[in-house]
């Protein structure tokens, strides 16, 4: 592609994958104004890109990559990794099955042991959890088949036992 695009057609492509945005932003931001000003910088970031994308690759696979690479360059940016708990606001509620407070544990164990992995480590599952090809999180995070397949080994391992620390916690 690589070429100019008009306002419109921005808005679309932004309304069209809308989800894959807010996903990246809520595993990496715990409150909901770090969430807003993070999604406002992904999309900034997403215009200043748009004439540099080849069409290469799908533009969903394309979106990940600069809203992972622009939400982890911030969160570098603020953080002094310090992992505070995951507030209820930023538990993705449509994960969470209403009067099922079991599921709701589950789930927020999940989102604080996630909070515990590394920049990379976060991108990887959270691109797993998506279904995501092992293929299509290569590419998105320009790294091997191969090695995508080590790390998410090595990454399940290590989510089960801080999974399980944290849910000892309740």
């Amino acid at each position: 592609m690589g070429s100019k695009i008009t306002k419109e057609e921005f808005i679309k492509l932004i309304e069209e994958n809308r989800d894959l945005i807010w996903k990246v932003v809520a595993i990496y931001h715990k409150n909901k104004a770090d969430q807003e000003d993070a999604f406002q910088e992904i999309l900034l970031s997403l215009w200043k890109a748009y004439p540099t994308f080849e069409g290469k690759s799908k533009i969903s696979t394309w979106m990940y990559r600069v809203a992972l690479n622009t939400v982890i360059a911030g969160f570098r940016k603020t953080s002094n990794k310090v992992y505070n708990n995951r507030t209820d606001e930023a538990i993705n509620d449509d994960l969470i099955k209403p009067g099922n407070k079991d599921l709701s544990e589950d789930i927020e164990c999940l989102y604080k042991a996630i909070d515990y992995l590394s920049d990379i480590e976060k991108a990887l599952i959270m691109l797993y959890m998506e279904e995501k090809s092992y293929d299509d999180i290569a590419e998105i995070l320009g790294m091997t088949r191969t090695n995508v397949g080590v790390k998410i080994n090595r990454i399940k391992k290590k989510l089960k036992k801080i999974y399980n620390k944290v849910a000892d916690g309740y």
